[in-house]
């Protein structure tokens, strides 16, 4: 079954209403959102097998799902770790690291190869459907890491640095190993070369759904995600 891939001004109107007459919070978004990426990652990369699992965490939303998805890869008995260069000084974000902290996660603040060199596992909470632009430093470095790097790297949402609708582009073109779509794909998911696409959006109301015109397919058991078809 194909899936529906949504535009930015459409994923950006959904969320809108989420958090409107849906009644959700941006922190219960979060916390969904990054159950669903930790989830993922669980099915995916067997913790004996990959257990070091580094978050590269943005400064907005997608990074927030991702200190969310590390809090709970702890609790699925991995060994997350996070760079967090630049970290906002609002207090949902501050509140995300505490939990972090209180679980003894480590938090890197500056670019190194080594951090990088020692994690089974890159997660890509970057930047999501939101943005635009150049990406600019401290993350060139990383996004440069993501594409030479030989270990998986899962996505959150839309990889970091593509256009949410035309994919990647001339100056940035990593393919993850793991796509994890939130809510609905959006359109630059028609580009993902990698193993697996997961959509976790186990949270949406029928009515919004056929609203927006856009599937929600059905979850197994008590999954917070589930596996898409390659195309």
């Amino acid at each position: 079954m194909a899936f529906k891939c949504l535009t930015q001004k459409v994923a950006q109107a959904i969320d809108e209403e989420l958090m409107s007459s849906g009644g959700f919070s941006i922190d219960q978004l979060m916390e969904l959102a990054g159950l669903s990426v930790a989830q993922a990652i669980q099915k995916t990369y067997d913790r004996t097998r990959f257990p070091k699992v580094l978050v590269c965490v943005g400064p907005g939303n997608n990074g927030g799902d991702g200190l969310v998805a590390a809090r709970h890869l702890y609790h699925f008995g991995y060994k997350p770790s996070l760079y967090y260069p630049k970290q906002p000084n609002k207090d949902l974000y501050k509140r995300l690291l505490i939990q972090c902290d209180q679980l003894g996660i480590s938090v890197h603040n500056d670019f190194s190869s080594h951090t990088f060199d020692h994690a089974d596992v890159l997660v890509d909470a970057i930047f999501g459907f939101s943005f635009q632009g150049d990406v600019r430093d401290p993350f060139k470095d990383v996004i440069k890491m993501l594409e030479k790097t030989s270990k998986p790297v899962v996505s959150v949402d839309i990889p970091s640095g593509w256009h949410v609708e035309e994919g990647p582009s001339q100056g940035i073109r990593f393919q993850p190993d793991v796509l994890v779509s939130l809510t609905a794909p959006k359109l630059c998911a028609t580009h993902f070369k990698g193993k697996h696409h997961f959509l976790g959006g186990r949270f949406v109301p029928p009515s919004l759904a056929s609203k927006f015109d856009f599937e929600v397919p059905v979850f197994p058991g008590s999954d917070q995600v589930v596996e898409l078809p390659l195309s």
